[in-house]
């Protein structure tokens, strides 16, 4: 009996603007093969465009919001086991002291099968200049956890991959495509990127990344994963859907560069493949793959701070009784210290607030996050006497006693803290200091926050927000100057920001003093920004549509209070 498999497929690709829209794709399914069909279609948009008017290449649902790409795969590994806290010294804060429970049972239903269909966009992008077109630094490329991955030798399955799509493609009469390791090791690397985060998705504008070496002629980009190690089925499955197959046989291609990954989780093979079609081949172009010593297709990223020191994939948990909800949740300082969360409980709309903390009259900035990855809300403060310390969420209510990360110098740094690395699943801390140095500083858990590197100079701002604002997956930095105007610096998902002219977003911001960046707040998977503003007033501005929408107010009283980050 053949082994039973599940796989997921998905495809992006650039095509000539005159070309017929590309056919359904089929179901899938196959002899010992699960299927589920999605309840809704999925279309091109929430992603920002390029210079060139295309999409990022970020899919949504066109009806229903609870299928996405870019989801967590189920069958997640546990949260690591809770770190004892240290005693609570006498000048930290209070809070609700409450045992962490043992995690309850997993619902989620079996890993489905999912079919996307491709993403078509117009060739005039890459006919435009490569000055004009948007590159990243050679440094962008981010690492990944060695240790969220097998690190078995992938050269034979490579090898698999680019002969079953060669031996298709001469047998529908087409040449060959040739291999490149530069092409190569950007596969490699997204699916070293996607497995690591258990995340099926595409990366954004690929086509511009320098590893690309300005294409020409069409560019695709095709994902599969499955539950077994049989590289020969990635191409079968994409053979099976119009679309991927359409991709197969591009007759404008004539560069590929394959990436594979294994695990030991559910799915145990990733599979990742870029097309590019070059008026002229680029040197270094190779008749086939060629391993490494190393037995894989192309060297590794160097270590950089980026790297996540363990795999963490945070469970699911019921957070209805938690200090801290959900990602939309606003939390605030009040004038006697008190710390309190406001639940969100629809799009745009707040429970009452109620008391979580106390003892928070010595911060500087309170910030919102889950540290530890526990999938329990943390809180990471910034105190005025220079330490920074983290009070770990327990899902059941309160939290555990604070710990020290930080000893001194923290409060004369402007602070934001969010996931800043793209392959590293655990917060970061991006610091400015008062010479306009832009700092990150990795997570090193319960440990000293000590190492970091620097990310860029000549910054200037007076408060920072970590945000995805133009939706392409890695986080961007918002940078509120003294005149109230809003600068954007776009990450790359690495210690480097992309390249390019620093542009104002937003004006009138004098005010405001305090940017809260929340996900949900007007639905599933949405993402926008909370602003503590004078005259009492917290707005809301969305940022679904790659840029700052029109705001609305969120209900109070928020008079003698300070907005958490």
């Amino acid at each position: 009996m053949a082994p039973s498999f599940l796989g997921v497929l998905c495809a992006l690709a650039l095509v000539s603007s005159s070309a017929t829209a590309p056919p359904s794709p089929l179901p899938l399914t196959q002899a010992g093969a699960a299927s589920i069909s999605l309840a809704a279609p999925l279309v091109q948009g929430g992603g920002a465009s390029t210079a060139g008017g295309a999409s990022t290449g970020r899919l949504t649902p066109a009806v229903d919001p609870d299928i996405r790409v870019a989801s967590p795969l189920p069958d997640a590994a546990p949260a690591p086991a809770p770190i004892p806290a240290p005693a609570t010294p006498a000048a930290q804060p209070t809070t609700e002291a409450v045992p962490p429970a043992p995690a309850a049972p997993s619902t989620e239903s079996a890993p489905q099968t999912v079919s996307i269909p491709p993403l078509w966009a117009p060739d005039q992008e890459l006919a435009s200049p490569p000055a004009t077109r948007l590159t990243a630094p050679e440094s962008a490329a981010p690492g990944v956890s060695t240790e969220a991955l097998v690190p078995d030798n992938n050269s034979a399955a490579i090898l698999t991959v680019f002969t079953k799509i060669n031996e298709y493609r001469v047998a529908n009469g087409l040449n060959k495509v040739k291999y490149h390791p530069t092409v190569a090791g950007m596969s490699q690397e997204w699916s070293n990127n996607i497995a690591t985060r258990e995340v099926i998705e595409h990366r954004a504008n690929f086509w511009t990344d320098p590893r690309a070496m300005n294409p020409t002629n069409g560019a695709g980009e095709i994902i599969a994963i499955r539950t077994d190690r049989d590289a020969a089925q990635l191409v079968e499955w994409w053979k099976g859907s119009p679309g991927h197959n359409a991709m197969l046989l591009d007759p404008r291609f004539n560069v590929m560069g394959a990436g594979i990954s294994y695990t030991n989780s559910t799915y145990q093979i990733w599979g990742v493949v870029n097309f590019f079609g070059y008026t002229t081949l680029p040197a270094g172009t190779l008749d086939s793959p060629g391993g490494s010593a190393s037995g894989d297709a192309f060297p590794p990223s160097p270590p950089s701070l980026c790297d996540a020191p363990v795999k963490h994939m945070p469970p699911t948990l019921n957070l209805a009784a938690a200090a801290i909800t959900g990602p939309a949740d606003l939390v605030s300082v009040d004038s006697a210290g008190q710390l309190l969360d406001r639940a969100s409980t629809g799009p745009r709309t707040y429970a009452a607030a109620r008391v979580i903390g106390s003892g928070f009259g010595g911060a500087k900035e309170v910030f919102v996050t889950d540290w530890d990855r526990d999938g329990a809300f943390d809180v990471l403060t910034q105190w005025t006497n220079g330490n920074l310390t983290l009070h770990r969420g327990i899902a059941t209510g309160g939290f555990q006693a604070p710990i020290t990360v930080g000893m001194g110098g923290w409060d004369s740094l402007t602070l934001a803290v969010g996931g800043w690395c793209a392959n590293n699943r655990m917060p970061q801390i991006l610091a400015l200091d008062g010479g306009g140095n832009l700092y990150l500083y990795g997570n090193k858990g319960t440990g000293d926050i000590a190492e970091r590197v620097t990310v860029t100079t000549g910054v200037s701002a007076s408060r920072l927000a970590m945000v995805d604002y133009d939706g392409d997956g890695f986080q961007d930095l918002l940078g509120l100057r003294s005149d109230g105007t809003v600068q954007l610096y776009r990450g790359w998902g690495s210690t480097a920001l992309r390249a390019e002219a620093r542009a104002t977003v937003a004006t009138g911001w004098a005010d405001v003093t305090g940017i809260r960046s929340l996900r949900d707040a007007t639905g599933l998977n949405t993402r926008g920004v909370a602003l503590r503003r004078a005259n009492d007033t917290v707005q809301y501005w969305d940022l679904s549509s790659g840029s700052l929408a029109s705001p609305s107010n969120i209900a109070g009283p928020w008079a003698g209070q300070r907005l958490a980050q």
